[in-house]
This record gives C-alpha cells, sequence and structure tokens, in this order.
C-alpha cells in the first residue's frame, strides 16, 4: 500500500506577509494574473502590485465573477492567456481561490495564493471544488500539483469579520473525524487513491483538532477586536494549512459530502462552507455511532464559537421529508467521499443521521440558550 503526504510548495504567515509577495513571485513568473473580487483587491491589491513591481514584475489585474464554474474559469483562462501572464495569484475567499488554481492548471502555470480570510483549507489543496453558475455541486476537479506558494498576511484575516473564521473552523472541525474514518476504513483516498492515511496526516490532522479546541474562541475575540494575537496565529494556521494537508493526506468523508447534498436546498446558498461543513460533522458522527462524549465535545466546540448545530440555523426552517431525502440522496452520489465510511452508507441512513443530528443540535441549544 502507498502513503502520500501532499502539501504546498511554500507556506508563508505572519501579519505583514503580504508585502513580502515579491520576493516570493519572483521566483514564480515575470508577469502576474491578480485575480480577486472587488473587496479583495481593495485590501490588498495595491500592496500585491507594488511589492511585485519592486521585484520587477508586471501585472495585470482581473476581478473575479463570484463562482468557480466552468464559464469563470474560461474566461480568467483566456484573459491570462490574452495578457501573458505566467502566473497566476488568487487573493480572497475559496472560491477565488479554486478558481485561481483551476486557471493556472488551464495555462499551464504556477499559482500563489493569498487568502484574506480564513474561511476554508482551499489555499494549500490541489483540489478545486467546481459548482454550476447557480451554485449548486458540480464536481471535485483534482490538479497534479499544489499550489507553488500559499501567503497568508493575518494583520489582514484580523480586519475580516469573524463569521469567516468561524467558518474556517467549522472546515477545519472535519479534519480529524474525516481523516479518522479513513484511516479506520483503509479504503482509497478519494482525492488521491494513497491508502491508508499517513501517520503524519493522520498527526497533522489531530493537532489541527486539539488547536481548535484550545484557541479557536480566543481567536475569534480576537477578530472581534481585529486584533492578532497568539490564539490568533494557532487557529489560522490549523483553518488554512494543517487543514489543508490533513484534508488532502488524510481524506474526506461524510461532512463534506453532507456539505456537497446540501447545495441542492436554495434556502442554504448563502451560507458559508464551513458552516454547513460543521452540521455536517454532527452528521456524520451520528451516522458513524460515535461516542456520547465525541458528540459532547463537537457540539459544545460549535456552540462556543457559534457554528450551526441544526437545519435551522442553516436556513432550512421547515424541511420536509422530501428535502432531506433529495439532500440524502445527493449526499450518497456515486463518488462521493460518504463512501470512505467502513460500512456501506445508504441515502435512507443518511436522512436518518440528519433528522437526528438536528434533533442533538436542538437540544444542545435549548440546554445551553434555553
Amino acid at each position: 500500500m502507498s502513503r502520500m503526504l501532499l502539501a504546498p510548495g511554500r507556506y508563508i504567515q505572519g501579519a505583514g506577509a503580504i508585502c513580502e509577495i515579491g520576493s516570493h513571485a519572483e521566483k514564480l513568473g515575470t508577469k502576474a494574473l491578480l485575480c480577486g473580487g472587488n473587496t479583495a483587491l481593495e485590501i490588498c491589491g495595491a500592496a500585491i502590485e507594488t511589492s511585485l513591481a519592486d521585484a520587477g514584475l508586471a501585472c495585470h489585474r482581473a476581478v473575479f465573477g463570484g463562482q468557480c464554474c466552468d464559464p469563470e474559469i474560461d474566461r480568467l483562462s483566456a484573459m491570462a492567456r490574452d495578457n501573458g501572464c505566467n502566473l497566476i495569484i488568487a487573493a480572497g475567499g475559496g472560491k477565488i481561490i479554486d478558481t485561481g488554481k483551476a486557471v493556472a492548471h488551464a495555462i499551464g502555470a504556477p499559482v500563489m495564493i493569498v487568502p484574506t480570510i480564513a474561511a476554508t483549507d482551499a489555499p494549500c489543496s490541489a483540489l478545486a471544488v467546481v459548482y454550476t453558475p447557480e451554485g449548486i455541486f458540480d464536481r471535485y476537479l483534482v490538479l497534479p500539483a499544489n499550489p507553488s506558494c500559499v501567503l497568508v498576511d493575518t494583520a489582514i484575516i484580523a480586519q475580516a469579520p469573524a463569521r469567516f473564521l468561524v467558518a474556517g473552523m467549522g472546515d477545519a472541525l472535519a479534519t480529524f473525524w474525516e481523516a479518522d474514518t479513513c484511516a479506520t476504513s483503509a479504503k482509497p483516498n478519494a482525492l488521491t487513491g494513497a491508502t491508508p492515511p499517513s501517520l503524519s496526516a493522520i498527526c497533522l490532522a489531530r493537532l489541527c483538532y486539539d488547536i481548535l479546541l484550545e484557541h479557536g474562541l480566543m481567536a475569534k475575540l480576537a477578530v472581534e477586536r481585529t486584533v492578532v494575537t497568539p490564539a490568533l496565529e494557532a487557529v489560522v494556521e490549523a483553518n488554512t494549512l494543517l487543514s489543508g494537508l490533513g484534508f488532502e493526506s488524510g481524506g474526506l468523508a461524510g461532512a463534506h459530502s453532507v456539505h456537497n447534498g446540501l447545495t441542492v436546498l436554495e434556502q442554504c446558498h448563502d451560507r458559508l462552507h464551513g458552516e454547513k461543513v460543521a452540521f455536517g460533522v454532527l452528521v456524520q458522527l451520528v451516522l458513524e455511532g460515535r461516542s456520547r462524549q465525541d458528540i459532547d465535545t463537537v457540539a459544545e466546540f460549535c456552540l462556543s464559537v457559534g457554528l450551526p448545530l441544526c437545519l435551522g440555523e442553516l436556513g432550512i426552517t421547515q424541511p420536509t421529508a422530501q428535502q432531506i431525502q433529495a439532500v440524502a440522496s445527493a449526499c450518497c452520489a456515486a463518488g462521493e467521499t460518504i463512501h470512505a465510511t467502513a460500512f456501506t452508507v445508504t441515502a435512507d441512513a443518511v436522512a436518518a443521521a440528519i433528522w437526528a443530528a438536528d434533533a442533538i443540535g436542538r437540544h444542545y441549544k435549548q440546554a445551553r440558550c434555553g
């Protein structure tokens, strides 16, 4: 059996790191396509362009259309080719990050990732989640290489709304539980084919989980005051690097399939990726028959930082049996990572776990909040 550990070429994190980007970019290309949403480009576009210019690199800006979908990937790829760009820099959140990786793959160029929020573990992975233009999950695009460079300026992260950092904790929360499932079943990693997960991947996934439990609330409180603290640095590293390494080399399982299934319901399209994944963690624990202690720990953590624990918090206030069955069926589609479990998973079992997880989440919220 082969084991595999995947990682970006280099990872840089710290307050003010954005000013160093030129020194890293000059090793990768001579002209960059800098793509990001309006907010991301307003936050860091000028600093990136200045640092690139100081290093002798040209730059062409491109405003992201908002969805990681095939038409947007094609549009930005054509723009990169037309402007002679041989390096992609993607600045912003998860969808532009994934789009940037896909564009770099399409034109055969390296990619640098500059997250402006710590909301997902997308920055470090060789994976893009592609949606339809309407926002419904379409497919995973598995790329041949990880990003060449990931640069995270924690001073920028601290300026973003706390909701994004908390959503990143929801995404990272799944890392250990999904890797543990893959290690137990020894089924092929849905992303790499390697089996079982490497020991390093399991350790990194566990470290990610431990950091969240220890520092998650303190990091949220720091961001609410827009300050950088050791707790924030630790959680940003967990959300971005450890979760990325842990999921990619450890494997995905039920939590992310639940996220994908939930995208069939329009009511939760405005919820962030990590918010849906967090509820998916609870569903996975129920589906796998995990211990009361494990469920207690996860539920208490979610309550402490404000992650969703029930369907109503995802905008699904009066779910019907047909809606939950549709979500469960999408979760169990061929190729979905929920099949990493050691037992056969059915849509009926997933639907039951969703209903039960919702009831459990309501119970914990009522017990805590009344």
